[in-house]
């Protein structure tokens, strides 16, 4: 993948072929470099390095931006300048013109968002979840077509309403426990 650090001599070649599965893993496997990402979804796609230092200092000692040091402030700077963003910057994910102080996303920083749902050791994937959600359903359905007593004595909308609302409040409850993981 073409690095996308730009220094004075202009801007970077374009790669066709995108970010491959591991630079993105390698991307997303620190935490500041995940923050970046995210202040720079949430605050517009272009930031200076200083404002984005402040703000992940603020964030990584749980202080507001005023409350930030400047030894705190100096140690996450330092960190993204060498560091961080080169690194984001070689995968593609950023323009990082180091001689100026400012970062940008690219277009390949889309692809960051589908790498996030985060599963830890006590939970299932959502995928799944939904796959197991329309087996059980799939069997009350063919349980009430087979005549199968209770179920045959429910009606066909009766089902079509509860699985609606079975799917419905999945769906939501998937939107709210993933909207944590969003960068931006």
């Amino acid at each position: 993948m073409t690095p996308q650090l730009i220094g004075s001599e202009g801007s970077p070649a374009a790669d066709e072929a995108g970010p491959s599965r591991d630079e993105v893993f390698t991307a997303l496997s620190n935490e500041r470099r995940r923050n970046v990402i995210k202040y720079l979804k949430k605050n517009g796609s272009e930031a200076r390095v200083r404002d984005i230092a402040e703000q992940l200092a603020a964030w990584e000692n749980g202080v507001e931006m005023p409350a930030v040091t400047y030894k705190q402030r100096k140690r996450v700077y330092t960190a993204l300048h060498q560091s961080h963003l080169p690194k984001l910057a070689a995968s593609g994910f950023i323009d990082y013109e180091s001689d100026r102080g400012l970062v940008s996303l690219t277009e390949e920083s889309r692809q960051l968002e589908m790498y996030l749902e985060v599963v830890s050791d006590n939970e299932i994937l959502w995928s799944e979840y939904y796959v197991g959600l329309a087996v059980v359903c799939g069997l009350l359905a063919a349980a009430a077509w087979a005549g199968t007593v209770p179920f045959a004595g429910v009606s066909g909308y009766a089902y079509a309403v509860l699985f609606a609302l079975v799917f419905g409040a999945s769906g939501l409850f998937h939107r709210a426990s993933t909207k944590r993981n969003r960068l931006g």
